[in-house]
Order: C-alpha cells, then sequence, then structure tokens
C-alpha cells in the first residue's frame, strides 16, 4: 500500500486545525483526526469510559446534564479531566495509556479504509505523534510551528468554551507537551505560522504540490500502480517504514552521543528539485523582561534554503 500517509502535529494553539482544515477543504484529502478519535474512545459506553470514571472518580470527572425531555444523563466533564492531567505528568501517563491503543486501532483501520476507496493521500492528524512514537508508521512528518511566546498568547485569546484559560492554566497545558522546537528533529516539512493566514496557506500549497509530484504528478501513475497491484503498493509501504525505523535509530544515536549546542537543531529540507540537503538550525537565547531565558523562531525564505530564527 503506498497511500501517501502524512503524519501532522504540532502543539495547543499553534495552528495545526487550521493546517488540517486547508487540506481538508482546499485539497480534499481526508483528515484522521486523532483529538475527534480520543474522544470517541472514551465517550459513555465505551470501555474506555468505563476505565477512567474507575480511575479518577465520578465525583470529580462526571457533570449531570437535564435533556429537553427531562431525562438526567451523565457526560464526562473534560474541563475538570484536563485540569488533573495537565498538572500531573503520571495520572497523563496513565490516561494515555488507556487512549492510545484505542486510538491507533481506530486510525489504523481508517486509513486500510481510505486506501481501499482509492484516496492518494490521507492525513493523520496527532498531537501526540512524536511522543507516542506514531511518527515512525507515516512516510511525512509535518510539525505545525510556533515560538512559545506567540503560542501562549494565541491559547489564551482563544475563544473556547466557559471562560478563558488564566496565563498559568495556559502555560501548565502548553508545558504539559513536547516542546515545538523539539518536534523539528522529527519533521520532513516544517509549516511556520507565524505569519499571516495567506502565508500558511501558500506554505500549505506547495506542500501539497511535493505529495502529487512524489505520487506520479498529475496523472498519479505512482499511487494507481500500487493500489491497482497491491504487492507494488506493500513493498513500497515496507520500505518507507524501514526508512522510518533507520531514522529513528539516528535520532536515538543523536540524542546519546554529543551534546548539542543550545537549540541546534539537524534537519532534512527538500528543495523543489526533490533534492535533500541538510539544513542546520541554530538558536539564540532571548530573554523577557523577568530576565527569564524565552527561545523563539521564525521561519524566513522558501525551499531548501529556507531558515528558522529567533524572533
Amino acid at each position: 500500500m503506498d497511500v501517501a500517509v502524512v503524519g501532522l502535529t504540532g502543539g495547543i494553539a499553534s495552528g495545526k486545525s487550521t493546517v488540517s482544515s486547508l487540506l481538508s477543504s482546499r485539497h480534499h484529502i481526508p483528515i484522521i483526526d486523532a483529538d475527534l478519535i480520543a474522544r470517541e474512545v472514551i465517550e459513555p459506553g465505551t470501555s474506555g469510559y468505563t476505565l477512567v470514571v474507575s480511575h479518577f472518580g465520578a465525583d470529580r470527572i462526571i457533570s449531570t446534564e437535564t435533556l429537553p425531555n427531562g431525562q438526567v444523563v451523565e457526560t464526562l466533564n473534560r474541563g475538570a479531566l484536563g485540569d488533573i492531567i495537565f498538572n500531573d505528568p503520571e495520572q497523563r501517563k496513565w490516561l494515555n495509556g488507556v487512549i492510545h491503543p484505542r486510538v491507533r486501532k481506530e486510525m489504523a483501520r481508517r486509513v486500510v479504509r481510505a486506501w481501499l476507496g482509492g484516496q492518494w493521500c490521507v492525513v493523520v492528524d496527532v498531537p501526540l505523534l512524536i511522543e507516542a512514537g506514531m511518527w515512525k508508521w507515516v512516510g511525512d512528518v509535518v510539525v505545525v510551528y510556533i515560538n512559545e511566546r506567540l503560542q501562549l498568547s494565541r491559547l489564551m485569546s482563544r475563544s473556547i468554551a466557559g471562560p478563558p484559560l488564566t496565563q498559568a492554566q495556559a502555560s501548565a497545558r502548553i508545558s504539559s507537551q513536547m516542546p515545538l522546537a523539539d518536534k523539528l528533529t522529527y519533521a520532513n516539512s516544517v509549516l511556520d505560522n507565524s505569519g499571516t493566514p495567506n502565508d500558511l496557506t501558500a506554505q500549505v500549497d506547495r506542500l501539497v504540490a511535493k505529495w502529487k509530484a512524489q505520487q506520479g504528478g498529475s496523472t498519479g501513475w505512482w499511487w494507481r500502480l500500487c493500489w491497482l497491484v497491491p504487492p507494488v503498493g506493500l513493498t513500497a509501504g515496507a520500505l518507507v517504514l524501514l526508512g522510518k525505523w533507520w531514522r529513528g535509530k539516528k535520532v536515538a544515536n543523536d540524542k546519546g552521543g554529543r551534546r548539542r549546542g543550545r537549540g541546534e537543531v539537524e534537519k532534512r529540507a527538500t528543495s523543489k528539485y526533490g533534492d535533500e540537503q541538510s539544513e542546520t538550525i541554530e538558536l539564540q537565547e532571548l530573554r523577557g523582561p523577568n530576565g527569564n531565558p524565552i527561545t523563539g523562531r521564525r521561519r524566513t525564505g522558501t525551499g531548501a534554503s529556507s531558515s528558522i530564527t529567533d524572533e
């Protein structure tokens, strides 16, 4: 199977959902949303719901709601659950252990369904793509990037149900996730969302054009061949996964080898001609008004000659 399986990730308030919407509405690429599936696997009536309520206690995470017909139903208070797990790494780890296996199984089913339906590309939208190790099972990893200051500002100003987040609550949610700067090590492509919506749209358009070229251009001959002749597709898919396994070993060796300079990240940049070039990104330390170090990045330039610099 060589449907292009792309892993899309980012951080809270980074704009990942905007990119997902552009891919779906503008380019008609099917999206498998891990967040939606994660909600489904702990809905009332599921085994996940039973485990979560039993572990955290109904008095802490269950709310009651009265329907128009007078019936009283129980619902999961996701805000209360979020306050628990965003401030307690052990509880977050336990909850992920319940949710992640169920999400992976359902996502695999939907990818196969997309392949059987003749789709040339499918995007799996996974906030914890890197942390959960799922990046090894996709062909391309796309990271939507903004610096932490902009991330905090957008999260606090975001329109959500209920009262707006305080700075402490927003910071706790950001700190609970892997820093976006660390995710760049795993990325095949980086979308810089620190600019205007038009900037982001243009980046998404170029990225989709690259994927189409990889799948056989306007005719799509390569993905059609893989779909019509399954052994070819399965072999191509196995080679992609082998390459991911090898890259995973290199990442592990880098982490266990020399200590990199502050913020130094190596990633691969693909030029419009298809050749991959090594790109080094150097970050410099910034300090805020309170004297605490703040690290930020901004992408400049395009294609393989682009770079990400501090703001």
